[in-house]
């Protein structure tokens, strides 16, 4: 029996804010722990509260960069449940009234399409502590520095029927939240993080199977695998005859299964009621306005700029734009060498090899955007061919100056004097007058093995810094004169 996955998600982003949403503690990562949790996040006697503004407008800015509406009036609300890290026993979180509301994503698949999401909701919320498993035997350890942090949740309606397609939903959203500068989405650090809530059905069914949330997953790739050994499981257990229980369930990546964590809550069972030290959240069109008037150019935008300002193909542009500095870094490039096409390939070839190998993002490239236009443009006038350029591009990485400098150096100049060249293909021809005699009696087939004999020993005598176009017309010409 056919079964067709149904799913939806729910993505929780920390904002990228300096402080948390109701005190001043920092935000930052990578501290000692419980170095970072006040008497606010700790849930103190007598501890009030104070929303912290930019967190309320990082999160218009996400409802406007997707065309939801946005509520106008948004209440925080109790979420009562207890856990070891959630020191007041409860979570400030939004249910009833959350500041984003409506909305459909657009998101690129790799066939050229654009698949919508619809949005249910994004709603402010604290996030909880962290739970330490691994470093004390037979203990738990509790990290407070990340109670109280700001997080978006993203809800999504159960839209998605693959785990490509949730994971290009991901990785769309990663794009559009760092675009928007309102996280960082670092979700090795935690920063983006996502719920899968996934049921089977018989195909051609309407009616909806039992679902489980997937709880925490950090990465695009246990995403997509966490998926589909979900889907196994149960489709498995379906096909035995037997019922999925509603529960939440951990993905366990290095055994590449999923095991139940604890059974599923719903509404009901968390007791929701409105946050009595926080007033609503009252905004208006000229709060909304503002920050709509801030609004940078997001990616389906400048994806569609750069196909038709820099001719790039769509498999290129759809590499450069999802991550914001490797954009910014290709249009310096293409601006400043005047040679878009040629830009893309260096910066998706050579370069992100380069970065790669030595996992370095673009951002801490050591070819900066200026040194390598310089490059390009001695691609592009001719001056090296791109054998020279690759020993060019060897030296910029390793900080031997700009593209002239090197060139001039270690004279790598390529030789396009019509006549320098004439020479030279003259005292191949020459010097090889069997080879020239094969190429006079071959077939069209094996004139062109000759003729990469002659290139070759003509670059060879020339160092690699001669023409290969100018040297194979000056060639042919030369060899069909004596055909």
């Amino acid at each position: 029996m056919s079964w067709e996955i149904v799913m939806g998600l729910e993505v929780h982003l920390q904002l990228a804010t300096q402080s948390k949403i109701f005190s001043g503690s920092s935000t930052q990562f990578g501290a000692s722990p419980n170095v970072q949790a006040d008497a606010v996040d700790l849930g103190m006697p007598g501890m009030l509260p104070v929303l912290n503004e930019e967190a309320v407008r990082h999160a218009v800015t996400f409802g406007l960069g997707i065309g939801a509406r946005i509520g106008q009036r948004s209440v925080f609300d109790r979420k009562n449940y207890f856990y070891p890290d959630l020191p007041k026993g409860y979570q400030v979180s939004q249910f009833f009234a959350p500041i984003v509301c409506e909305g459909i994503f657009e998101v690129p698949l790799e066939n050229g399409s654009l698949y919508p999401i619809r949005i249910t909701r994004a709603h402010l919320e604290e996030d909880a502590g962290k739970s330490v498993h691994d470093e004390f035997a037979h203990e738990t350890g509790i990290d407070l520095n990340r109670a109280g942090t700001p997080l978006l949740e993203i809800v999504t309606e159960p839209d998605f029927r693959s785990a490509e397609q949730a994971v290009a939903y991901l990785k769309a959203l990663h794009s559009l939240v760092t675009y928007l500068g309102i996280s960082d989405g670092n979700m090795a650090e935690g920063s983006m993080r996502c719920d899968i809530n996934i049921s089977l059905r018989k195909q051609g069914s309407d009616e909806l199977g039992t679902r489980t949330e997937i709880k925490n997953v950090n990465s695009f790739r246990f995403v997509e695998r966490a998926i589909h050994s979900e889907y196994e499981r149960q489709a498995e257990i379906l096909e035995r005859g037997g019922a999925i229980t509603q529960e939440t369930r951990l993905y366990d990546a290095d055994q590449d299964t999923t095991r139940s964590m604890r059974s599923k809550e719903v509404a009901n069972d968390y007791r929701y009621f409105p946050e009595p030290d926080l007033l609503p959240i009252l905004i208006d069109e000229a709060y909304i306005d503002a920050v709509r008037q801030s609004l940078p150019e997001l990616p389906t935008a400048k994806r569609e700029r750069f196909l038709a300002e820099y001719g790039v193909s769509e498999y290129d542009a759809s590499l450069l734009v999802p991550n914001h500095d490797m954009a910014d870094y290709f249009e310096s490039v293409a601006r400043a060498s005047g040679a878009a096409k040629l830009a893309a390939n260096w910066i998706l070839g050579d370069l992100s090899a380069a970065l790669n190998r030595h996992e370095l993002s673009i951002t801490e490239s050591p070819i900066s955007a200026e040194r390598l236009s310089g490059l390009v443009s001695r691609v592009e006038d001719g001056t090296l061919s791109s054998k020279l350029a690759k020993q060019v591009f060897d030296a910029l990485w390793q900080g031997e100056g700009d593209a002239d400098q090197i060139i001039a150096a270690r004279g790598l100049k390529q030789v396009s004097d019509s006549s320098a060249l004439e020479a030279m293909v003259t005292e191949v021809i020459a010097n090889n007058p069997d080879q020239v005699a094969q190429y006079i009696a071959a077939d069209e087939a094996k004139r062109k093995k000759l003729s990469g004999f002659f290139v070759g020993q003509i670059m060879k005598a020339s160092q690699g810094q001669a023409n290969p176009q100018m040297i194979n017309q000056l060639l042919l010409e030369k060899l069909e004169s004596q055909s």
